[in-house]
Formats: C-alpha cells, structure tokens, sequence
C-alpha cells in the first residue's frame, strides 16, 4: 500500500502508510428499508473562472456524473441543498440551472429519485421588509421546482429569520406555502452550527418551544408534509422530534455527528436520512444501508461506524465549512480532476484538517482507489511545501 508523509499538529511529520479497503460497488442499485437522500455538491469549473468569489462557473458534466454515481448506490438526491453551496457560493440563478439539469437526467435512469430545495435565498435578509417579501420569495421557488417536475424540501430561511417577531409568523408563512404545494413537501430544520444567521428559528432560541411551533405547523398541514429534516447535531433533540410527528410523517436525520445510531434506531422507531455525509462516504453507507435492510445488524454497524469519526471531522466547528472536505474526498476519489470549489471555499479549511480527513478516510475505507488517493494527497501536501 501506498505511503505519504503527512503533517502532524505538533509541526512534525509522519510516514502514513495506507490500509484501507475499497468497499465494492453493487452490480444495481441496492434497496433499503430506510428512505436516504444523499446531499450533493457541485462541481466548480476552474478553467472557466475568472472571478470565483463573485461568479463560480460549474463543470456540469461532472456535476451530473456524481449523480449518477449516487443513484448507482441507491440514493435519491436532496438536489441544491446547502451541501451544494446554496448561499455560500451557488445563487438561485446557479440552483436554477442545477435543478433544471438534475431533474432532466432524473428522467433518464430507472428509479432515480430526488427532491429539490427551495428557499427565499434569491431575497436578501436585509432587503426583506415583510412576511408577505418571505412569502412570494418561497412561491417562486417551489413553483420553479414543481414547475419543472420536481418536489419540494422547504429550506430554511434568513429572510424569515430576520423579519418574524413570533412563533406565529413561522406558522404563516409555512402554513400559506405548504397549503399550494401540489405535493408533500419536506420541511428542514438547519440549525445554527450550520448558519449563524438562523439563530432564533421558529420563533425562538429555546428547544422547547421551537419544537412545539414545529409540531403545530406539521399537525395544521399534516396532509402535505412528507416530513421533516433535523440538523442540530444532538442526537437527543431528534428523538424527541422523531417520537412526536405525528403518524406517517417521517423524521429525516440531518444529523452528521449521530447518524448511525439514528438510523438504527431504537427498536421502536428509526430515523430515515438526509445527509450531507452521505455524498462523501457513498459506497460504505450504502452497503450499511443494504445489509440493515436485510436484517444484518452487524454488518450495518461494522461498516458505518469507522465513518462517524471522518464525518465528524468534516463537520467539526465552523460546521458551515463541512463542504470543503466533502468535496476534498470527491477529489481524492476521482470524481472530479482538481480540488477547487465555488467562492474558492476550499481555503476555508486549513492543512491539518485535510491531512486528518485522509487518515480517517482511509481507516474508514473510504478512499476508494488508493493509490489515486496518495498520488493527489501528496500533490496537495507538495503545494502547502511538504515533500517526501
């Protein structure tokens, strides 16, 4: 196996030598017993940038690619989502074009399935003056998506989590957009951790009362919610969402510290997935996800648990900058030539954290070609001045 000298925190270096081992891939698709949307990224297009901060280009070929890949494994995609850089890097013009293009090539596989977000983010917070401003930036969004053949996940919004004083103005302005949706929607709870300007959401910065306005909002429109995602990384704040929705609205982990155990679930109730994580560990969690639906319980452990620690670490604080080492894995796996991201987002991660990415990768058997792995880890490593 492969060695690359890796930086240590403590300024030394170390001979790492890989031993992991590529997960296969499945002849088709695999079925599971859990409904499990994989979060995916973009692609950037660095030989057609010319000012990345302001207007990123996309390699829509490789865009689509990872797609395919996805539902090769047997996901379906949460499409122009925040994994995708909605609001860090995409703008609603850039999601138009990413939704468009997805649900067209949705429309050429078998079984392919993928649910699109809509949120307010074309509205700055700063330019929203009321709930009705909230409103029509939500409608033209989720008409975008249902116009072009696509259901919608309701993200959240900074606009409305500027200009809502209460619980009730949640209750409104969910309540007016779920009630036009031609289909049932997913609702996103995106917690804090991943964007600051969501402090607050719901009507308050108390659990208790964010989860009853929740719980309201579902129950008054129970009819069009599929269900709903949670991302507050608290395994503990989940179940007790999960125990409350009301029957046969479904609970959607968008925890990336705790998802193993909350899609296992309790012998009660389980957890059905959402994830940003997912995009990055792709073959192991969908064997995980195969052999927990086949009754393996074991094998499901054995091969999902070595991921938490890496998703873990590609998430750790500031958690909005997880996208850095998602994308940082699609390179070393070969899914895209180069390692550059819109809004050059990469630089937003420092060296030792990649180099903590790739040992941990590697113990979780993610890195799927190794020697590719290395070559391109050592390429990386070599512009930051390490060399063997």
């Amino acid at each position: 196996m492969p060695t690359v000298m890796l930086p240590k925190a403590d300024g030394t270096l170390e001979h790492y030598a890989l031993t992991g081992a590529p997960v296969a891939r499945p002849a088709s698709p695999p079925a599971f017993n859990r409904i499990a949307y994989a979060a995916a990224h973009v692609v950037s297009d660095p030989w057609r940038e010319t000012r990345p901060w302001d207007e990123p280009a996309i390699d829509w070929d490789a865009t689509m690619a990872f797609r395919h890949h996805l539902w090769s494994l047997g996901f379906r995609i949460a499409e122009a989502m925040d994994t995708a850089q909605r609001g860090m890097g995409l703008n609603w013009a850039g999601a138009q074009e990413l939704i468009r293009r997805s649900l067209a090539e949705a429309r050429t596989v078998p079984g392919a399935d993928l649910a699109c977000g809509a949120g307010t983010d074309h509205l700055s917070p700063a330019d929203a003056r009321s709930l009705d401003d909230v409103i029509a930036a939500y409608e033209e969004q989720v008409d975008f998506v249902e116009k072009h053949g696509g259901r919608a996940i309701m993200m959240a919004s900074r606009a409305l989590a500027r200009v809502a004083t209460s619980p009730d103005d949640y209750r409104k302005v969910y309540g007016r957009i779920l009630g036009q949706a031609k289909d049932k929607v997913v609702l996103h709870w995106l917690g804090d951790m991943f964007d600051a300007q969501l402090a607050g959401y719901w009507g308050s910065g108390d659990f208790e009362r964010a989860l009853e306005t929740v719980l309201s909002i579902i129950e008054e429109n129970r009819g069009k919610v599929e269900g709903i995602k949670i991302s507050l990384l608290d395994n503990a704040k989940e179940v007790a969402l999960r125990e409350r929705l009301p029957e046969g609205v479904l609970c959607f982990t968008g925890d990336d510290f705790n998802y193993a155990e909350l899609i296992e679930g309790d012998g009660r109730k389980y957890s059905h997935a959402l994830l940003g994580i997912f995009d990055a560990v792709a073959p192991q969690a969908s064997k995980a996800l195969a052999a927990l639906a086949s009754g393996d319980v074991s094998t499901f452990r054995t091969v999902i648990a070595p991921t938490v620690p890496l998703s873990r670490k590609i998430f750790e604080a500031p958690t909005q900058y997880y996208k850095a080492g998602v994308v940082f894995l699609a390179w070393l796996n070969g899914h895209q030539s180069h390692f550059t991201m819109p809004a050059g987002l990469q630089s937003a991660r420092g060296l030792l954290h990649y180099a903590d990415i790739f040992r941990l990768a590697d113990r979780a058997n993610v890195l799927d070609k190794p020697e590719l792995a290395a070559t391109r880890m050592k390429s990386f490593l070599a512009v930051q001045g390490i060399g063997d």
